[in-house]
């Protein structure tokens, strides 16, 4: 059975790892756990790069902390409020998958942030934080997450991470369409 390790323990993570793997590669069982790993980027990323290299990171420090497993992913969610989002404050997450010869990546799709929030967020709160705050939840970046709160749970940060999973693991699915590269 193949492990995969996470560089979490958040639950949603873990369950989207698991989500992820299972729907790109049906009839296989995966050996999903999580360890806590440090991603070397502040606890709020506030870019695209920023989150990007969060997700590296994690992965990278996963494969460190636990060698012996075949998968080892890293999910770091952050926000960006760059021309590129028309200067609205957007969050999303990246996620990065390594194996022993290739590493993939992929990004959820961004959600823009209501005001309060945002207001919060820009004060140094952690989005997760501001969402308790505004919404009157408890520890809902473990939980749904913005993206459940505000869109009634139609789409959950479970979810929205799985399909993230999934679309990083489209290399692995079809590996003789993307070659392994050098600096890989």
């Amino acid at each position: 059975m193949p492990k995969v390790v996470v560089g979490s323990l958040n639950p949603v993570k873990l369950d989207a790892a698991r989500i992820g793997f299972e729907a790109m590669f049906p009839g296989e069982n995966f050996e999903v756990s999580g360890v806590n790993v440090d991603s070397g980027v502040s606890r709020q990323p506030i870019d695209c790069a920023e989150t990007l290299q969060g997700a590296i990171r994690r992965a990278q420090n996963t494969r460190e902390a636990k060698p012996d497993a075949d998968f080892w992913v890293g999910i770091e969610g952050g926000i960006d409020s760059s021309a590129a989002f028309g200067g609205e404050m957007v969050t999303f997450a990246w996620i990065v998958i390594l194996s022993r010869d290739r590493m993939t990546k992929a990004r959820t799709s961004g959600l823009a942030l209501p005001d309060k929030v945002v207001e919060l967020v820009s004060q140094g709160y952690e989005l997760g934080d501001a969402d308790d705050l505004v919404f009157g939840t408890s520890n809902s970046k473990q939980n749904y997450g913005a993206v459940g709160i505000l869109t009634g749970n139609v789409i959950t940060r479970t979810s929205s991470l799985a399909q993230a999973v999934e679309l990083a693991l489209v290399p692995f699915r079809n590996s003789g369409l993307y070659p392994i590269k050098e600096n890989e």
